[in-house]
């Protein structure tokens, strides 16, 4: 089969609308035991006024409802073990309403300040009180309704009367004194929230009933009203209890009971979902082997997926979980990407251990979450290191030989080198779960944090790999293959297409490496990063090939047809929007009646999917996006609106909506949109770029310059801003002006294809002859393929 003809500029670059920002919505949400501490657009005003709570004295068993849910205390009564190694857990206490026996900071009339504003912790009416700036900046008492979290933090709620909680931004160190604990701190120290900002308190990206309940509770439903903007957010029991991940209980305990028709249930004894992947199997050591080995390959990902429900970095797009169903029917999971992961796949933000482990040996040799953890208490099996001791053989790796640290020592632990923490949240450190050989050499290489360093901090990463060396003979190099491949791919190097084809074609790395990896080729799809992505779409990893058919989206509509229709009847719900999606921008005459009816299936259900988050502006930019794919304007005014009306301040609606007046020949609306957009954020560079493309368009040039600068200079970590601000710059006669500002762009991304380029041929024109064959030489380097290139290195040389 020959292989199409693809366009190779990079979709990174395109100007607006971004089509990389129609999945915003499934990656703001985080599925935690906290809230996500990243930026994000501003928030709009809030609702003054605190919402009236009145504390039950208990929380009394639920009654068998519609929803099948039974309640913890009605399990206990035949799981009377489980049930007590299940109160002393942290998921017992995940949420609980405030009490005396609750709340553990301390509500004596203590004030505390950060950023100016002092606010005060006391009590009233039974109820515990805090006096701190509300949505207008000014002081008010507001009750507190919930506790969430209990160890090393505890943070609290605040109800609002649209049913909105919120999740409060200072909280209680409830570590000992000793370890430091025992106070009031703020999550963002030092960086001087106002009511304005996303991560105030009071802001979108604290919001509990979208950001943290479905994690805290159990069968949770969030129950957003669009019409009337409020919440009704129902549980069935306020923390995370045995159905959260047994599933709801009525159809077990009428076969426990043997009521009605139980026999039809003999089957599955009633439960949702079967957690029995460890039954009967053993880890047993084979002769002279020093690491044990299943004694059957684990068959299936039941166990992992249901706790990465909660315990990954994630995105939920489908309300309705299903116990024992994919994950990816309901939740998207983050890939590798800089925001969240080094290259190597070491974590950098908060990404709660599933998409570590899934990097890691021990998943790929059959490892679930309950041969470590004790699934009810939430303890691990042994304490420390000695948890690894189960499978790995004591003589050969609880060693000096091995570990070469004093016996006892703290680096002689086994997770101290190879599950190494990073404090999340002030002063909750959390183990890596990618459970890797140190690597220090990575660290010279490619810069990322290493074991060794992280104790032995008054040393370079070049000791350590040259310690390691000395020690073993030569640098390990371990299960992971493959942060060269993705490293060389997000700072766009020289090889890095050849890299990240090999790690593609490689199925003994992790999927979610190599489905990172598919992502990014997908950014400068050419020939043969289609026909290795084109094997992914039929992959057995949903998480493949949802990531292959996003991808593709650049292929020609011929190809993207044919090699996406397969996939909208594909078994995982992920695939298939994802598939729907790329296909929306086929046009409906190039298709036959049964493809338009397939596609706008799909559409619909990605459609659905976006209105879970209905609550969420940025899935009304996702249906404005899909509708300026179909051509239908009205509707797509409407979505993006839509977005401005749940979050004024949300730029990037307004720069869709504008653009989307461009389409229409309607620019002097655009401005004033771009213009109202920018009094409101006036340091959003996007805006400015898009305010600086459209007085182009109406050549006002002069006023052109001044935004397209400023884009350049709020907005350095995206070269096409300072790029586009060279070309406006050099099209005035600004030559040597616009060679400063491509200077500058390369300084920090000195392999963008596009400023090279350009770079070059402005340096040759002003007479530059060897800073423009430097320059040449290196982006030839880049793209040694590209005939283009090859002859513009001839000419300057």
């Amino acid at each position: 089969m020959l292989a199409p003809v693809i366009a190779t500029r990079s979709r990174r670059c395109q100007t607006w609308p971004v089509r990389t920002l129609r999945l915003l919505s499934f990656l703001v949400v985080i599925s935690s035991i906290t809230l996500l501490n990243a930026p994000a657009p501003a928030a709009a005003a809030e609702l003054a006024e605190p919402l009236p709570v009145t504390l039950p004295a208990s929380h009394p068993p639920v009654a068998p409802g519609g929803s099948g849910y039974v309640g913890a205390q009605t399990c206990a009564q035949c799981h009377a073990v489980e049930y007590q190694h299940w109160q002393g857990s942290q998921h017992a206490k995940a949420m609980q309403p405030a009490s005396e026996s609750s709340v553990l900071g301390d509500f004596k009339d203590v004030t505390f300040t950060e950023a100016g504003i002092t606010s005060t912790f006391f009590r009233r009416d039974g109820h515990f009180m805090v006096r701190t700036d509300g949505p207008d900046g000014r002081l008010q008492d507001y009750a507190i309704a919930y506790t969430f979290g209990v160890y090393p933090l505890q943070q609290y709620l605040i109800g609002f009367p649209d049913g909105r909680y919120q999740a409060l931004g200072i909280a209680w160190d409830s570590r000992s004194r000793e370890q430091g604990g025992q106070r009031w701190f703020h999550l963002y120290p030092g960086q001087n929230l106002s009511p304005q900002d996303p991560l105030h308190w009071t802001g979108m990206q604290q919001n509990w009933n979208h950001m943290c309940a479905e994690c805290h509770s159990t069968d949770l439903r969030k129950n957003y009203d669009p019409q009337h903007q409020r919440f009704n957010t129902t549980w069935s029991e306020i923390n995370v209890s045995c159905e959260a991940c047994h599933g709801p209980g009525a159809d077990h305990l009428t076969w426990a009971r043997k009521e009605g028709d139980w026999q039809r249930l003999n089957s599955t004894k009633g439960l949702s979902i079967a957690l029995d992947e460890r039954r009967g199997i053993t880890w047993t050591l084979a002769d002279n082997a020093s690491t044990a080995q299943r004694s059957t390959p684990r068959s299936s990902n039941r166990e992992l997926e249901l706790c990465a429900r909660c315990h990954s970095r994630r995105g939920q797009f489908w309300d309705g979980y299903r116990f024992g169903q994919p994950l990816l029917d309901t939740h998207r999971l983050a890939l590798l990407t800089p925001d969240l992961y080094y290259p190597d796949g070491q974590m950098k933000d908060e990404v709660f251990n599933h998409g570590s482990f899934l990097q890691s040996k021990m998943q790929a040799k059959g490892v679930s979450c309950s041969d470590c953890h004790q699934p009810h208490t939430g303890q691990l099996r042994a304490p420390g290191g000695k948890v690894c001791l189960q499978c790995h053989i004591a003589s050969r790796y609880d060693t000096p030989q091995h570990h070469f640290h004093p016996a006892a020592s703290k680096g002689a632990d086994c997770v101290a080198c190879h599950a190494p923490t990073t404090t999340y949240m002030v002063v909750d450190p959390r183990h890596d779960h990618s459970f890797r050989i140190p690597r220090p050499d990575l660290s010279v290489a490619l810069g990322v944090p290493n074991a060794c360093t992280k104790c032995h901090g008054d040393q370079s990463a070049q000791w350590a790999a040259d310690q390691v060396k000395t020690w073993y003979g030569k640098l390990p190099t371990g299960h992971q293959q493959f942060a060269a491949a993705l490293h060389a791919g997000q700072t766009e190097a020289a090889g890095a297409r050849d890299l990240l084809l090999a790690l593609l074609r490689n199925p003994e790395q992790p999927s979610i490496a190599r489905a990172s990896g598919v992502a990014l080729l997908g950014e400068r799809l050419d020939p043969p990063a289609f026909e290795a992505i084109r094997p992914l779409l039929s992959d057995s990893d949903p998480l493949l090939r949802s990531t292959a058919a996003r991808a593709l989206d650049g292929l020609p509509l011929e190809w993207k047809t044919r090699s996406l229709l397969p996939l909208l009847d594909d078994p995982v719900r992920l695939v298939r929007i994802e598939a729907a999606r790329a296909l929306a921008s086929v046009p409906r005459e190039s298709l036959s009646a049964a493809q338009q009816q397939a596609i706008q299936k799909g559409i619909t259900e990605y459609l659905a999917a976006e209105q879970t988050n209905a609550d969420r502006p940025e899935s009304a930019l996702n249906i404005g996006l899909v509708y300026v794919d179909q051509g239908q304007f009205a509707k797509a005014e409407a979505a993006y609106r839509a977005a401005l009306e749940l979050q004024p301040a949300f730029t990037q609606a307004a720069v869709n909506l504008a653009d989307l007046y461009r389409l229409q020949g309607r620019d002097g609306d655009g401005e004033k949109i771009l213009r109202h957009a920018l009094v409101r954020d006036p340091r959003n560079a996007t805006a400015h770029h898009a305010l600086g493309l459209l007085l182009i368009r109406q050549k006002r040039l002069p006023e052109a310059l001044s935004e397209l600068a400023d884009a350049a200079r709020l907005g350095p970590e995206n070269p096409r801003y300072g790029y586009v601000y060279a070309i406006a710059l050099n099209d005035t006669g600004a030559g040597a002006q616009a060679i400063q500002a491509l200077e500058s762009v390369l300084a920090r991304h000195p392999n963008d294809r596009d400023s090279l380029l350009a770079l070059v041929s402005l340096q040759h024109s002003a007479g530059h002859s060897q800073a423009a064959r430097v320059h040449a030489r290196h982006l030839a380097t880049l793209e040694p393929d590209n005939p283009e290139v090859q002859a513009l290195l001839r000419r300057v040389e």
